[in-house]
């Protein structure tokens, strides 16, 4: 009976140990995904900012600029681009929304975003676009690669439709979460004007044909929990002008935006409160489970060998050697 239960706990050792590396290799980057429906809203500040008063066409402070960016899932058309290409994929249809103090809209801009649903890599198929241009994305936007590595990223930029690197600068801890914390610095340059213009009448095309230009530059910065991917945290120093042609007296530049963005507190702990349990479920796929398996198959091998030793030893009272010497008399 020793025997039998030593080679089922041998084998019972044998499939958990075996498991351990399958969790985290194969069935972690199967399992790990975004899904096709999330749905997340973002509000972000400016206070103090700088705003173009398009009556007198100067800049004026105002006591806040707010930014609202939402993030919805296509489902039917991730479906549609599924079919076509074979993989498993997650678009997104993004709206960046800015408004003035007084709540009017000072420039909104919509994207559709279509990446890998495992990989965060960009999938490009029709109808990927930024406030209604074509694009064609190189590298992430919005979100990190689950367990982000500590080195630089490719980041496509919204406003000048193109990519360049955001850089890791090291780890922090924020609201007792340790996070990687990047940094991305846009020098000035040339930006399409928004498709809606905050002025009733104004289109970008007369803008253009005054032969006014809008020019824009930034510092993002992003805190990134490493295990989700997920930033926690944003702040952007933004600028944007508006630089010569008749619009402007004298053919100068003027300051249309100015301000250091930073993400509301309460959505702040909101979404940190959301990472956090994101990450237990990632951490159990990656670290508990295959670690507890390997666990669970090392003490499993140690009773094994243990019910084996006790098999092959003496029982008490049986004989060391061969039979015993009969003595008898004539």
């Amino acid at each position: 009976m020793r025997r039998t239960a030593s080679l089922v706990l041998l084998g019972l050792a044998a499939f958990f140990t075996a498991l351990s590396p399958l969790m985290r290799w194969y069935a972690f980057p199967r399992l790990a995904k975004i899904p096709p429906s999330q749905y997340q809203a973002m509000v972000l500040e400016a206070r103090p900012a700088t705003l173009l008063d398009y009556g007198t066409m100067k800049a004026r402070q105002v006591p806040k600029v707010t930014i609202v960016q939402t993030l919805k899932g296509n489902v039917a058309e991730a479906h549609r681009v599924q079919r076509a290409l074979g993989r498993s994929v997650v678009v997104w249809d993004a709206l960046s929304y800015v408004a003035g103090p007084d709540g009017k809209m000072v420039s909104e801009i919509p994207e559709r975003y279509v990446f890998d649903a495992h990989s965060q890599e960009p999938v490009h198929a029709a109808g990927e676009m930024v406030d209604g241009d074509p694009v064609r994305r190189s590298g992430i936007e919005y979100k990190w690669p689950f367990l982000t590595e500590k080195r630089d990223y490719a980041y496509f930029d919204p406003q000048t439709r193109t990519s360049a690197p955001i850089h890791y600068k090291g780890t922090r801890t924020f609201h007792g979460l340790e996070v990687y914390y990047f940094e991305q610095t846009i020098p000035w340059t040339r930006v399409p004007l928004p498709k809606k213009m905050p002025v009733k009448g104004i289109t970008p095309q007369a803008v253009e044909k005054m032969g006014t230009t809008r020019w824009y530059s930034t510092t993002r910065m992003f805190w990134v929990d490493p295990v989700t991917g997920a930033p926690v945290n944003g702040e952007e120093i933004h600028k944007e002008e508006l630089r010569g042609g008749q619009l402007l007296p004298g053919g100068g530049k003027v300051t249309a935006f100015a301000g250091h963005v930073k993400m509301r507190a309460d959505y702040v702990d909101s979404t940190v409160a959301l990472v956090s349990a994101q990450r237990t479920l990632v951490l159990l796929l990656t670290s508990y489970l295959p670690w507890g398996f390997l666990a669970l198959g090392a003490a499993l091998l140690a009773a094994s060998l243990l019910l084996e030793a006790r098999a092959r030893r003496p029982r008490p009272g049986q004989a060391a050697s061969g039979g015993g010497v009969v003595s008898g008399g004539p």
